[in-house]
């Protein structure tokens, strides 16, 4: 079975770059009414005591630590729809990624509010509000913000890709600097998942939209959980799970992170990748052949990677779209769609997808 692509009418393009905005923007202007909201932490572990507590003379022997779970902060609008959604950011990212962006902007949580969806924005253990770890982790306070610029293809610092949606402008180079964050403890796929799945089993079925390093995080949880009625996925950079026997050869490259890699699990697992509606969005400046440019380079892999991935889910009767942007006229995205200038209009093009899977 051959790849599912997206083919969008003329119509419907021209209605998504020109036509939606301006109702977006009135939207926009218009009172957002909450009829519930809060937050709570979901998954975990504990470190229990070994020996009794004395109040007198405390030790960590005689102590707990509870760690290791996700923190979630919901807002559920007036007649909200059936199914909400749930954001999870990326490497070096908190909730921050969708509340604002860079330049002030509203992101995918009031967006999606305004059109009726319950929002629930999370972060991952030892991340952000969820940064209590159970295992050490030494931060390092390391320059690093020209690579992650060519990384998250704003560009080659300091200049900027042409015709990038990226807000340009100094002070939103820093906000956007500003919302990096680091890891309290490692990174690990199997705790994060396991906290994913115990937020879905506790708010019952719900939209799953993932980012980068998130989107590997995304196809775990889908194994634990059946709670999850689709997944969106932003870029996804990493982890993609295919069947046993079926894991595509690495991809070679010109980055600093190896070969790309795909990794396998049981065939039972990965079949529930096909009991759900699964997209796939990768936005511009990603080359479809090798090259030299490493940041680029890394993202010609992973969507590579996601290409076969789709190929094999469509094989075994599952339901995954892989969009690239600019084949459906929609140019400069960085790798922060859902918060570059268009970012209404990305949400549109999602707004559509899930209309289209009975989902809104």
């Amino acid at each position: 079975m051959k790849i599912k692509t997206v083919l969008i009418g003329l119509c419907l393009a021209v209605g998504l770059v020109f036509g939606s905005s301006a109702m977006a923007a009135e939207n926009a202007n218009e009172p957002l009414m909450i009829q519930e909201q809060g937050s709570f932490m979901a998954g975990g572990t504990v470190i229990p005591a070994k020996e009794a507590y004395n109040p007198l003379a405390p030790t960590p022997e005689s102590q707990t630590l509870h760690g290791d779970h996700a923190y979630i902060f919901y807002q559920i609008p007036v007649n909200a729809k059936k199914y909400p959604m749930a954001f999870l950011h990326g490497a070096g990212q908190f909730s921050r990624t969708w509340e604002t962006t860079p330049d002030g902007r509203e992101g995918f949580q009031n967006i999606f509010l305004r059109k009726g969806y319950g929002v629930y924005l999370i972060d991952q253990p030892r991340r952000g509000n969820a940064g209590r770890s159970t295992v050490s982790e030494t931060i390092e306070a390391k320059p690093d913000e020209q690579f992650w610029f060519g990384q998250f293809r704003l560009g080659i610092y300091p200049n900027y890709y042409e015709g990038t949606q990226f807000a340009v402008g100094e002070e939103n180079l820093d906000q956007f600097f500003r919302q990096i964050t680091p890891n309290t403890g490692p990174f690990d796929a199997e705790v994060i998942s396991d906290a994913m799945a115990a937020m879905f089993d506790r708010i019952g079925a719900g939209i799953f939209v993932t980012h980068s390093q998130g989107g590997g995080i995304g196809w775990k949880t889908a194994t634990k959980t059946k709670n999850l009625k689709a997944i969106v996925s932003y870029e996804p950079g990493s982890g993609f799970l295919f069947p046993k026997g079926e894991v595509p050869a690495p991809i070679k490259n010109s980055t600093a992170f190896g070969d790309f890699k795909a990794f396998e699990i049981p065939l039972e697992d990965f079949m529930a990748f096909t009991k759900i509606p699964i997209v796939i969005y990768y936005g511009d400046n990603i080359p479809t052949e090798p090259t030299t440019e490493p940041h680029k380079d890394y993202w010609r892999c992973a969507m590579q990677m996601a290409n076969k991935w789709a190929e094999t889910v469509n094989k075994h009767g599952g339901d995954v779209t892989v969009v690239y942007l600019p084949n459906i006229g929609i140019h400069g995205n960085t790798h922060f769609p859902f918060s570059d200038k268009n970012n209404r209009q990305i949400a549109d093009l999602l707004a559509q997808w899930l209309k289209e899977k009975g989902l809104d």
